[in-house]
Formats: structure tokens, sequence, C-alpha cells
């Protein structure tokens, strides 16, 4: 099948060849499918030809404020796709085929996908036109703000949604929203930006949730085989979305073909199976990935009264190539032992024909507090390596942070453990022991670490400002004070560019004691300081 890229727009965004190939393929079912009409369904893409500048030239702020999770991407696209097959005599095979893509850094599939069902109709009718307006009402769109809530008007519609922000309590409901009686229309109201409905989503494998949480904090690699790139992509969403709020930093593929530049990386037997998602159609992927440690085959997702029927574990070995059955193939074993009451609860909710959105929230706090319970004596080990406050003298460089130390950390668990949020019983100590291999403690550490080194940089500054600087001038040399000079301003540099959590008052002080510190040197060097 060949594909065609008819149109990008705006015109002066710049994709490579690779890239485009890889996005004409991604745009289309790989594996026919009967089913007329239109689907939507999201991919990923690694990009290709090194970094591009964005549109956005302080995508840090935007980073810093927003949750993990939701972070603009660096090295990677979003494609968000609306595909419509229909009958057409004209055209040889019968039917036609076209795709809406819209291509975004950002992972916010609930407002794109919305915007693309507004926008997709309308462009197969009137075609370039309607993008044309589209785009230049969208390019009047305020940039997205951790913590605010925006309208967002396009073809008529203002959606409102609220971009979420680090500071958000994680599993607190979505602020009700109140500025919306001077709007009309009528805003839509996007509920969240970028949650899935899990429990739509996850209907044939609730009772293996935990394995599957398991195996997303150890960052496995799993292959996740559907009958659709729809059931696919929101499969392998709502797995990477299954940690909240610990970030999930392995690769993951929503929905990848065999075109995909990719393909042989991925398939290849002479090395282990990379750590990532991978979420396919095509039935030929069963032959080339058979090796890899865990396979999830699902069927078409349908909705009904009854619990949807649940899909069972398997042995790798019992995985057919012709006609693979749904199950979980893999020889893993859990760490903790089966929760029943999860299930429980949400067979109640079935029984009292609980809405769909209900159930989800049910599974989503469920989720969050199974990883809480494992995240919080990780979060109380690594604060407990921060110096002392009264070990941070303003004349030294900082103390050193502590290394983390795993047998250490380990002794913790005894009097501080999961098993004190958590009732799951089972081998916490052997679940810590594999994540630490895994690239999420990896992801997770850096970013500690990071932003502990910024708080000790910021409390460094912070006990400069409250010495006697010029009872510490008295019996020093000038060479001494022009060092401690350039220290001063080299830290002042660090604090504006990394943006440390300090005070505005307190750079703004550490900025006139330098002065004050110049202004006592002989005049030559005084000029010679000013220079710099």
């Amino acid at each position: 099948a060949s594909c065609l890229l008819q149109l990008v727009y705006p015109y002066d965004f710049r994709l490579t060849e690779k890239e485009k190939t890889s996005i004409c393929y991604l745009s289309f079912p790989d594996s026919y499918s009967g089913g007329l009409g239109d689907t939507q369904f999201s991919f990923r893409l690694r990009q290709s030809g090194g970094q591009r500048s964005t549109h956005y030239e302080d995508d840090g702020e935007y980073n810093r404020e927003a949750p993990l999770t939701l972070q603009r991407e660096s090295a990677h696209y979003f494609g968000y796709v609306f595909f419509r097959q229909v009958k057409d005599s004209s055209m040889k095979r019968g039917y036609f085929q076209k795709s809406l893509v819209l291509v975004s850094r950002l992972p916010y599939v609930n407002l794109f996908q919305s915007l693309l069902q507004l926008i997709a109709p309308e462009y197969f009718d009137k075609l370039e036109p309607c993008l044309e307006a589209v785009c230049n009402e969208i390019d009047q769109w305020p940039p997205p703000v951790p913590g605010q809530t925006l309208n967002l008007p396009v073809m008529g519609v203002v959606i409102q949604v609220r971009i979420p922000s680090r500071v958000d309590k994680p599993g607190s409901s979505p602020v009700k929203q109140c500025n919306q009686e001077n709007l009309l229309p009528a805003p839509m109201v996007l509920p969240s930006i970028h949650e899935l409905d899990l429990f739509r989503c996850f209907q044939p494998v609730l009772i293996h949730i935990q394995m599957l949480w398991e195996l997303m904090l150890l960052g496995e690699p799993i292959v996740v085989m559907a009958p659709s790139p729809t059931v696919s992509s929101e499969m392998v969403l709502a797995l990477t979305s299954c940690l909240a709020p610990l970030r999930y930093c392995c690769d993951y593929r929503p929905y990848f073909t065999i075109h995909d530049s990719e393909f042989k990386e991925y398939t290849t037997r002479t090395q282990a199976p990379p750590n990532i998602v991978l979420g396919v159609t095509n039935p030929f992927f069963i032959k080339t990935l058979q090796h890899w440690p865990h396979i999830l085959r699902i069927g078409e997702l349908k909705m009904s009264g009854d619990l949807p029927k649940q899909v069972k574990v398997k042995k790798l070995a019992k995985l057919k190539t012709l006609d693979t059955k749904p199950g979980i193939y893999t020889s893993y074993k859990t760490f903790l032992h089966k929760d029943k009451t999860l299930i429980k609860r949400l067979l109640k909710g079935i029984q009292r024909k609980r809405p769909s959105e209900v159930q989800s929230a049910l599974l989503r706090r469920h989720l969050l507090e199974l990883t809480q319970s494992f995240i919080i004596p990780l979060e109380h080990y690594i604060a407990s390596l921060m110096p002392l406050q009264r070990a941070i003298t303003p004349w030294k460089n900082p103390p050193q942070i502590r290394p983390f130390r795993q047998e250490d950390f380990m002794k913790t668990l005894e009097h501080a453990g999961p098993q004190l949020t958590c009732v799951l019983k089972g081998d916490w100590l052997g679940l810590y022991r594999r994540f630490f291999r895994s690239p999420n403690f990896d992801g997770w550490y850096r970013q500690r670490h990071k932003e502990m080194t910024q708080k000790l940089e910021a409390l460094h500054l912070e006990a400069i400002c409250e010495a006697n600087i010029v009872a510490w001038m008295k019996d020093k040399s000038e060479v001494e004070i022009v060092d401690l000079v350039l220290k001063l301003r080299e830290k002042l540099v660090r604090a504006r560019c990394q943006h440390l959590p300090v005070k505005e008052e307190t750079l703004q002080r550490v900025g006139l004691y330098i002065e004050t510190i110049i202004g006592s040197l002989p005049e030559d060097l005084q000029a010679v300081l000013h220079h710099h």
C-alpha cells in the first residue's frame, strides 16, 4: 500500500524524509479491517536528524511546572490520527482512505483527539482552506501554563481544559471550573487533558492489573497485540499511565508498524528485547516478536453489562503464530500476592451500573495507592541523604548529598516499608531489588538528585545572605576577596539559569553583596572586576 503525504500545514514545519515516511505509515491501520467509517488512534515517533528548535523557546519553564508525566518531549513526537474509510466506486480498491494527523510534542491525548473530532470531518469536506482557518485560530491560543484553565476557540466551539500542574495533589479530582458564566456558546469542557477511561481500556485484563503494574514498574519489554490501532494505542497509553505520579521512563510505541525505521532494532534476536511497550496490530509480529518475554494479546473491546471476558495467563510456548487466542503470554511470577478487593469493588460497580468514569476513578486510585506505597519508603530514604542544614556554611562549598546505598535502603524497610500503607503481602524486597535495575529507578533517582542539588545550592545562597561579609573580609587577602567575588557571581548566574528555588530578594541581596565587596577593593581591581 502506498501512502501519500498530501499536505503539511503550517508549511514551515520541517520534517525529515525519514519522519515523513514513518508518519505516513503510522497514519493508517496496517492490517486490513473491514470496518468502514471513522477511527481515532495515536502513535509516538522517534525524532530523526538532531534537535530542532521549537516554537516555544522556553520549554524549561513549562517542564519545570508540569507533572513529570506531561512534560514536553524533546526527542519524540506524538501523532494523533483521525482515519476515515468510505466506499467509493471510482477508486481502484472500491473505498477511499484518508487520515488527518496532528503532530505535537505534548501528550495531551484527550485535547488533541477532541480537536480532531471537530476538525477532521470538515477537513475531509472542504480540504485545505479549512485547515488554514483552523491553524490561524490555533495560532492565537495561549501557551499551556500548568495550573491554568484555558478556553480554546476553534470552529465556533470553545474547548475548555485545565493544564495540570506539578503541585496538584496526586489523585485529587480536577478542580471544578467556574469561569463559564460569560462564555457563549457554552464551552465544551474536557474533564482531563490526558486521562483515558482506564476501566474501558483495561477491560479484558482487570484481574491482572497488579501483574501489569509490576511489569510496567520494572520496565519490562511488553508487546500489546491488538485488532486495531485504536485498541493498541489505548492499551499502551493506559499501561504507561498506571505508574503515575512516578514517571514511566522507558520507551513506548502506542502503535507500531513493520515499516518503522526501528523495526530491525526491535525484532533482532541477537540481543535482549529493549525496555519498551510496543503496540502492534499486524499478525506478522507474532512471528517476529515471539522471543519477547511478555506478550499481551487482546481482542476487540466491547462494553457490556457484565464483567468482560478476562484473558488468561498462558505459557509463551502456547503462542500460536496463526490463530493466537487472547491472553497474557509470559512466565513472569508476580512479587506481590493478588488483591481481590479491587475486582470485588469493580464487580459491585458493574452490578450497580455505575458509569465508566466512576469505575475508572476507582481503578486509578487503586494504582495510585499501590505506586505510593512502593515509592514513599524510597522518598523517605533519599530525603535522609540530604546534608543537615547546619552543615551548610557560607564560605565553604556546600556538603555533598550522600550516596544512595541499596542495602541501607533495604534495612529501613523493616520499620518503614510499604506494609505501613499497603495491605498487599508478598516479596516487596525482591520487587525493590528488580526495580533498582530498571530505567524507572534510574529516572526517578536522577530527577530527585537534581532537585536536591538545586535545593542545596539555594540553601547555600541563603546562608551567604545571612552572613556578615564585612567581618569575613577583615583578615582576607585581595586574592581571596577577588576569588569570592568571582565565585558569588558564578553562583548568581547559575541560580538564574537553572531557575533555582531561591527567593528573588535573596538573589538581589547577593548582587548587592558583590557590589559592596568590589567597592572595598582598590580602584584598579574594581575596574577589572566591573569589566569582567
